[in-house]
């Protein structure tokens, strides 16, 4: 008989399975942001006696099992008064179950009120007890004791009758717990309330009976209200979560990045914020911190459940239109070659670049401005001329250097109208871009799962030089020149897609970079969307619910923080700038003006060489006159030349006449009237011509 016994239990052991939880999300320190029922419907979340209050334990061991600690088991006292009970009655009254029989019957799903059913809960029970500690099997009961519904453990029933953990509880609801799966559908509290009060208070009496509380607090116990519903478990960073879990659905752990306070405060702002705009306008609010990559806050969409805003579309991660949002890299690349510095004049007036035309959003032109100002006001011209200069290829690059996947349709190459937007970027690309700025041009990966053999630096990438995204944070944060301190606490940029479609800001502090982006799900324009209108004030709404705002970091080595005549000459002005200021500074003849009759006499001085010619020739018969021959004939010519770099170089009818590098006049001596062409060239190269006629 024993040996069959032992038998039996041999083959419980190899039998037992443990329970399938199911899968949880939790946020960067163990906080539950969102639970997946298990695989048969039931909400079921893992629980070991370190998740839950002390005194509840203390309170269930007292009320279910108090010998719990000591038996094999099987309780014999009382088995036995069980014993004796049923057969007195004809019936099991009392069951005298241990805890680690009540495992076994919820793991085997076991009947209740069955002789066959309580051999199965012994035999296993000691299977049980032969090869797990007492801790394991009471952690098997707080995970698979019932509550009512589908609600199995004490995880699920605390967060659907009381929304929190069951790691402090008051004496009330730790008595709840106790009391409810010993008949759990009878003393539901959301469709019972009365049954289970009454169930309730019987425990905290008995507890107050064995000292585990005292007649004050049971009496308050008995005093606070009922739950008067089941509530829903957490569901935070729902799109993140659902997107991991069903990339992966036999995971029962997701841990994330995200902070669950931030997540919630910033989810609870995104439903405030979005019931103010129009249907179907939607929002998504992305938050990371810089130096790790981590994202902090991920909102796809205000309300998951919100059909008319396709709120199951996690726009965080949506191809859109990025409007002028990548200009701060294309002048960081500009930056970094040399090409340009902050204080460079830029030229903002229209232009064709290959064909490509563009226009200002306000369709307004400034002039020259410097490039500072320039994409502090986002003007497109000099953006488009800067990254004609640098390359579209290598913007794209950069971004790919980010962690961008940019998308750029049926274009095997990206062209210039991808600085104003001619690209699909989502979100999550331009903050990962963002954070890179931010970062001292050093991109870390963007990542949502904790992964703790991903070190600090690791993966990072370059996407500018440390200078190059200095000049860009000192702009971004609405510094005047470029200073040698911090510029600022919050560097942004705006942007708007063309037709209304999509509403951007991206800024960053010292620590955080936020992306936000407003549209509508399907793509369609918006009236009046703006950046600048809409979704900067949410920005700073955002970054308000973060705590306090870190300051930016000071300048890296090599900043030239110079402006204007200071500056190296090839960086004063840039591009068509540049060429404006090179035609301003070439030389230019004024005298004589181009196309005119210019009198100088020449007619008199040929009447007088002519005499001179005869005296010479009587001279040559006498021997006499050689000095009258040789003597000077002819008129002078002025010539007067500005502008230029000196020393300058005249030319009479192709013939070089003059060369001074002190003055910016000359003469020359003509002898004969008619058409004369001038030309004068300056150090640099730069010509002028003239042609007159000269009498």
């Amino acid at each position: 008989m024993y040996g069959r016994f032992e038998a039996a239990v041999e083959t419980r052991i190899a039998a037992i399975e443990e329970p399938r939880t199911g899968v949880e999300v939790v946020d960067r320190n163990g906080a539950l942001l969102r639970a997946f029922a298990s695989e048969d419907g039931r909400w079921r979340l893992n629980a070991s006696v370190d998740d839950v209050d002390p005194r509840y334990l203390a309170m269930l061991i007292a009320w279910e099992d108090k010998r719990f600690r000591d038996h094999g088991g099987v309780d014999p006292v009382a088995f036995l008064r069980a014993g004796w009970q049923s057969i007195a009655h004809q019936r099991i009254v009392s069951g005298g179950s241990t805890l680690t029989m009540q495992v076994a019957r919820m793991l085997g799903r076991l009947p209740t009120g069955s002789f066959s059913a309580k051999g199965e809960q012994i035999v296993t029970a000691f299977a049980l007890e032969r090869t797990r500690r007492k801790d394991d099997i009471l952690s098997l009961y707080l995970d698979l004791a019932p509550y009512g519904g589908n609600l199995e453990g004490v995880r699920a029933a605390s967060w659907s009758y009381f929304g929190k953990e069951p790691k402090r509880l008051t004496a009330a609801e730790a008595a709840l717990l106790v009391a409810l799966p010993q008949a759990p559908e009878r003393y539901r509290p959301d469709r019972f309330p009365e049954r289970a009060k009454a169930a309730r208070d019987r425990v905290l009496k008995r507890m107050e009976g064995l000292g585990l509380i005292d007649a004050d607090e049971a009496a308050r116990g008995m005093r606070e209200a009922m739950p008067n519903g089941r509530r829903s478990l957490p569901v935070l960073a729902a799109h993140t979560a659902v997107r991991l879990h069903q990339a992966d659905p036999k995971r029962e752990r997701i841990r994330l990045t995200i902070d669950k306070a931030m997540q919630a405060r910033l989810e609870t702002y995104a439903r405030e914020k979005v019931s103010s705009l129009t249907k179907p306008v939607s929002l998504a609010i992305l938050v990371a911190d810089s130096a790790t990559g981590e994202i902090l806050a991920a909102i796809g969409s205000p309300d998951l459940f919100d059909r008319e805003r396709q709120g199951f579309n996690d726009l965080t991660r949506a191809k859109r239109s990025p409007g002028s949002t990548l200009k701060p890299l294309i002048y960081g690349l500009a930056f970094e070659r040399g090409l340009a510095h902050p204080e460079s004049l830029v030229d903002d007036s229209p232009a064709a670049f290959a064909g490509y035309r563009p226009q200002n959003f306000d369709r307004v032109f400034e002039g020259m401005i410097t490039a500072r100002r320039a994409l502090q006001l986002s003007r497109n011209l000099p953006a488009v001329e800067l990254l004609s200069a640098v390359g579209p290829a290598r913007l794209v690059y950069r971004m790919r250097r980010a962690g961008a996947d940019p998308e750029l349709g049926d274009r095997s190459l990206p062209g210039l109208a991808i600085g104003l937007g001619g690209i699909g970027l989502s979100l999550e690309d331009l903050v990962g871009i963002y954070g890179g700025l931010a970062n001292g041009g050093l991109a870390q990966p963007l990542h949502v799962e904790v992964d703790p053999a991903l070190v600090k630096g690791a993966g990072a990438k370059r996407i500018l030089s440390a200078q190059a995204a200095w000049y860009v944070t000192s702009i971004l944060a609405g510094a005047p020149t470029t200073t040698k301190g911090s510029p600022g606490e919050i560097a942004h940029k705006t942007g708007t897609s063309y037709g209304y479609r999509d509403a951007w800001t991206i800024g960053y502090d010292g620590r955080h970079v936020v992306g936000v982006w407003l549209g509508r799900p399907d793509g369609a324009p918006v009236a009046g969307l703006v950046g600048q209108d809409a979704a900067l004030p949410v920005l700073h709404d955002v970054f308000s619910r973060l705590g306090p705002v870190e300051r930016l970091p000071g300048p890296p080595p090599g900043i030239l923080a110079s402006a204007g005549g200071n500056l190296p000459p090839p960086m004063r002005r840039v591009g068509r700038a540049a060429m404006a200021a090179s035609a301003s500074s070439r030389p230019e003849i004024v005298f004589p003006p181009n196309d005119t009759r210019i009198e100088i006499g020449l007619g008199e001085a040929v009447a007088a060489l002519g005499r001179q010619d005869d005296a010479a020739f009587v001279g040559q018969e006498s021997g006499a006159g050689e000095a009258s021959r040789t003597g000077a004939g002819g008129a002078d010519l002025f010539l007067k030349v500005r502008d230029g770099k000196p020393p300058f170089t005249w030319f009479v009818d192709g013939v070089p006449v003059a060369r001074d590098a002190l003055t910016r006049q000359s003469q020359v001596r003509l002898t004969e009237p008619g058409f004369v062409d001038i030309l004068v060239l300056d150090a640099a190269g730069g010509a002028a011509r003239s042609s007159v006629f000269v009498e």
